[in-house]
């Protein structure tokens, strides 16, 4: 069995509004902190959420989505490649693919995550807060676009797929010589909105059985009561596992982490008690299929 990838994400802002250890308000500057110190911590891919905005109401086109500071996610790059060497993947999938392109095209970073299905977030995780949604389509003509731009720079896609057919739509591309493979992907377990999928031992079990040959998955969980169980299972069945703020904040039930690096020191505790060990960022590089280091 491999070695385990840590992805690492640490703003919960929309998400966790409440979390008190939340690094985003107090700068990007400690965001950046936050990071290292995770990556120290055991974490190879650092996924960044640089400085963006929301949509306050749905656009005439139908969507609800970010828009994104570019010249600040540079910083936020630079601030931690500049301590750490970790994997970089720029995330807010949500983005507008405009910017996300341009994005891409300026700062070519390690990999990019895509919205591989329609995309339909709700944030309710904190009521009676109120929700942050998030609408977009992703259809396969901006997607096709996704693969080719990222082919030509070189930047490796994650796949993000909050049910099956974000699957179905990574296959269709590397059938079509789009999307090479190894493909990396991301179950997304537990997020709600119009693409939820149940955050269960059964459903982690079901995207396992049903993963194609040449696919690498990673695993989301944005449930605190089941995240540890369904990692600890995506750890036995030799995927991968993402941790951080975003997804859980919480160490232990009601307990929240004080830092991100809390958070993958018990991700990587959990897996050296079942004999897994913790991939290097240069092991997460092979592993996944990237090029060499770009910083």
């Amino acid at each position: 069995m491999e070695k385990l990838i840590i992805t690492v994400t640490c703003d919960s802002t929309m998400a966790y509004p409440s979390n008190p250890h939340n690094p985003t308000p107090k700068g990007y500057d400690e965001v950046a902190r936050e990071y290292v110190r995770s990556v120290n911590a055991g974490a190879a891919i650092c996924h960044l959420h640089g400085p963006y905005t929301i949509d306050e109401e749905i656009q005439a086109d139908g969507t609800k989505l970010s828009d994104l500071d570019i010249p600040g996610w540079a910083k936020l790059k630079k601030d931690i490649t500049d301590h750490c060497q970790p994997v970089i993947q720029y995330g807010i999938a949500n983005g507008r693919f405009p910017q996300r392109k341009e994005l891409m095209r300026a700062q070519v970073p390690d990999m990019i995550s895509t919205c591989f299905n329609a995309h339909d977030e709700c944030f309710d995780y904190e009521p009676p807060n109120k929700p942050v949604e998030l609408y977009g389509l992703h259809d396969r003509n901006e997607l096709a676009e996704y693969c080719r731009v990222t082919k030509e720079l070189g930047v490796k896609i994650e796949a993000e797929c909050f049910h099956y057919g974000g699957v179905w739509n990574a296959q269709r591309f590397v059938a079509q010589g789009l999307l090479a493979k190894p493909v990396w992907i991301t179950f997304f377990l537990g997020w709600r909105g119009g693409c939820f999928t149940p955050p269960t031992l059964k459903a982690m079990q079901y995207m396992h059985d049903h993963l194609p040959e040449g696919f690498v998955y990673n695993t989301s969980v944005m449930d605190p009561r089941e995240h540890w169980r369904v990692l600890s299972m995506a750890i036995l069945l030799g995927g991968h596992v993402r941790v951080g703020m975003e997804d859980n904040p919480f160490v232990a039930p009601g307990q929240y982490a004080r830092t991100n690096a809390e958070l993958v020191e018990k991700i990587v505790r959990i897996s050296r008690e079942v004999g897994r060990e913790i991939a290097s960022p240069a092991e997460a590089r092979r592993i996944a299929g990237l090029n060499g280091s770009k910083h």
